[in-house]
């Protein structure tokens, strides 16, 4: 009986814990959205403790971490999410990362959603190395959407 005791007290602990690692990576799991007067919508984004801005959101259907990486010309995402996102390989290109240079494959996203921005038909690249779901929201994405940095904050704003 002690032992059972003790390995669901572990377990416990291990699933409070993970909960709590993951909202410190990536504190904007659930975006709020704020419609401005204007028809613009703004979502605040706060920086994580390695001074990154994660945010989580959908890529067509697919759920999806994206890295603001205003350094990465495309949105890159992995094969496996591409595939569950709908995604299809397009032609191959050269893309020079900072591991070096790789084969990724064009696609266009039909939808990607952070909170209530929704931006359509965003082209992006598929990297067959990269793993998991994380995904580098580049210029693609980003030229569509003005940002601005305050402290430990950067907000998004969209003009549709």
């Amino acid at each position: 009986m002690l032992f059972i005791s003790f390995a669901l007290g572990l377990g416990v602990l291990t699933l409070f814990f993970d909960s709590a690692l993951s909202s410190r990576q990536n504190p904007n799991r659930n975006p709020d959205s704020f419609l401005a007067d204007d028809g613009s919508i703004s979502v605040t984004l706060r920086r994580n403790p390695q001074g990154h801005y994660l945010v989580s959101g959908l890529i067509n259907d697919a759920r999806a971490n994206f890295l603001l990486d205003t350094g990465a010309t495309d949105v890159v995402m992995s094969e496996a999410l591409a595939q569950e996102a709908g995604l299809e390989r397009g032609y191959p290109t050269r893309a020079m990362t900072a591991n070096g240079e790789l084969t990724v494959f064009s696609t266009i996203i039909d939808t990607v959603q952070i909170g209530n921005i929704t931006l359509n038909d965003v082209r992006s690249s598929i990297n067959p190395a990269m793993q998991g779901d994380t995904v580098l929201l580049g210029m693609s994405a980003l030229r569509h959407i003005e940002f601005t940095q305050r402290g430990d904050s950067l907000t998004l704003r969209y003009i549709p």
